[in-house]
């Protein structure tokens, strides 16, 4: 079982705090069994502020952390525990310390401040909430600071941006872990969108549309009920009912990418279910996600992952007891949006 300690520190946002233990909590494995055990602790052990009028338990202080296997910080407000020379209180910086080599750490919104404070992302790749990037970058510039992106995985360091991207990044670590089956359920459970990619923009950074707009959410579920047929720019806006242009522009203010974008990582999507969930040959799952070849279908899995479909199959491949069906359960409900 993967272990996975999380450290509240004073000033701890509850929902950030809160993601950790129920997206790895609701993991299962096919026979029900918990694929994560999850432990919180703070520095001393002792009760925890959090910034409503409460204070949290917790029955572990930070040792716990050097025997884990993944390590997640949660957030707190702007600086939290960082202080403005950008320096680590001595216990903070002794309990990082302690973490193993090789253990995995994860960095929830502003907590990212403290893994730059210990010198953890120095010329890696990071982001945070859009509103503190510029700051981060400023204190820290050794820092390479995406401000625009919902999370960033940097192999055995990831961080996420505010509040609800930490529920992305931890269902992406769970799909890294055990592949799109275990981490679609888990969202299923959770009532969250099953998949938002790490690069999309994070929707704070661009205006809200009014009310009056129309929405482009009709026009994805379509598409995605067409993902293996060829679907144009000017399709989608006629099923919109709108310009190219206006779609264009509507589509970019709800889902932070273009249309062209979104499609592709719909189809990578798809492509990824189908190599966990069935024995189909290649040239057949990249007909099924749109790609028409299976030329194509690699060098977009490739872009997307590193990796070639034959390498993501042997990581993630679970023998079904009927293709056809496992296929069926790996499209994508016409009511669910990977994008919303």
């Amino acid at each position: 079982m993967h272990r996975v300690g999380v450290l509240a520190l004073d000033g701890v946002l509850p929902f950030e705090l809160a993601i950790t233990s129920r997206i790895f909590g609701a993991a299962r494995d096919a026979a029900g069994e918990p694929l994560y055990s999850v432990t919180t602790c703070s520095l001393d052990g002792g009760p925890v502020r959090t910034d409503a009028d409460y204070e949290l338990t917790v029955g572990h202080d930070a040792g716990v952390l050097s025997a884990v296997d993944t390590v997640v910080i949660a957030p707190t407000h702007r600086l939290g525990p960082v202080k403005e020379d950008g320096r680590l209180p001595d216990a903070l910086r002794a309990a990082l310390d302690a973490v193993r080599c090789g253990t995995r750490i994860v960095a929830i919104c502003t907590s990212t401040y403290v893994l730059a404070a210990a010198g953890l992302l120095d010329g890696r790749p990071a982001t945070t909430h859009w509103r503190e990037a510029e700051r981060l970058q400023r204190m820290f510039p050794r820092v390479r600071v995406d401000p625009d992106v919902l999370f960033v995985d940097d192999g055995d360091v990831l961080t996420s941006a505010g509040a609800a991207a930490g529920i992305d990044l931890c269902l992406h670590l769970v799909r890294r872990d055990h592949g799109c089956e275990v981490a679609n359920e888990v969202a299923r459970s959770c009532v969250v969108p099953p998949w938002r990619e790490g690069g999309q923009a994070q929707y704070v950074r661009r205006p809200v549309p009014s009310p009056t707009t129309s929405g482009t959410a009709p026009t994805r579920a379509w598409v995605l009920e067409r993902l293996a047929e060829p679907v144009s720019l000017a399709e989608m806006a006629a099923h919109a009912r709108v310009s190219v242009r206006t779609f264009t522009r509507h589509f970019r203010d709800e889902v932070g990418t273009s249309p062209g974008q979104w499609l592709i990582q719909q189809r990578v999507e798809r492509a990824r279910q189908l190599l966990e969930t069935t024995d189909w040959p290649i040239d057949r799952i990249a007909d099924s996600a749109g790609f028409g070849t299976g030329t194509s279908l690699r060098q977009h899995l490739q872009a997307a992952l590193g990796v070639s479909p034959q390498a993501y199959r042997r990581t993630f491949h679970t023998a079904p007891a009927d293709s056809t069906a496992a296929a069926d359960r790996g499209k994508p409900a016409p009511h669910m949006d990977p994008a919303a």
